[in-house]
């Protein structure tokens, strides 16, 4: 089931976290915040959502570096239900995709639940302060790639965010796989 991610809530603190990596790390908010924010996107492995932006994903963290924005990725779908989301093969796809971000592994589905996460791929864009500051789509793109001269909102909106401490006003929800949460 496709969903939207809800409006941002500015100013919301980032919630810790403690989590495995595919690099056999672990790591928390704090290892993974750059100079200037953070960018926590919730991603999976199977979601045509996440699949058909994952070169962009990469191309745009790895430009957000250079503004002092760290990124990281948090799996939290249930493996059994979904075993294409198993770690190691997170490990396959961070390695093939080549992440220069962490690929973290959120088995509890705490992390996920605490930030309030919806869907695959849900971005949260957060200052140097760690104050949520993005909560919106990569870009146009949905089940297959927008063109390759679309705006890229949230590259845009996260380099705003490292330059003056406060994202955009108008932001587009981002669009995906629900989480695949386990039953109770």
């Amino acid at each position: 089931m496709a969903l939207e991610t809800p409006v941002c809530d500015f100013g919301l603190s980032a919630i810790d976290f403690k989590l495995p990596a595919t690099d056999g790390k672990i790591w928390t908010l704090e290892d993974c915040r750059g100079d200037n924010g953070l960018l926590v996107m919730f991603i999976c492995n199977h979601c045509p959502y996440v699949k058909a932006i994952l070169d962009r994903l990469v191309r745009d963290t790895r430009e957000l570096k250079q503004y002092g924005i760290n990124s990281v990725a948090i799996m939290a779908n249930d493996v059994t239900e979904y075993p294409e989301d198993s770690l190691e093969n997170m490990q396959r796809i961070a390695e093939q995709a080549g992440f220069n971000f962490p690929y973290l592994y959120d088995e509890s589905q705490q992390v996920a639940k605490a930030y309030g996460a919806v869907c695959t791929p849900d971005f949260f864009g957060y200052n140097k302060e760690l104050q949520l500051q993005y909560r919106g789509r990569l870009d146009a793109s949905r089940k297959e790639a927008a063109e390759p001269d679309v705006r890229r909102d949230l590259f845009e909106s996260m380099k705003q965010v490292a330059q003056t401490g406060h994202g955009p006003d108008t932001q587009v929800p981002s669009m995906g796989c629900s989480i695949k949460w386990r039953a109770a």
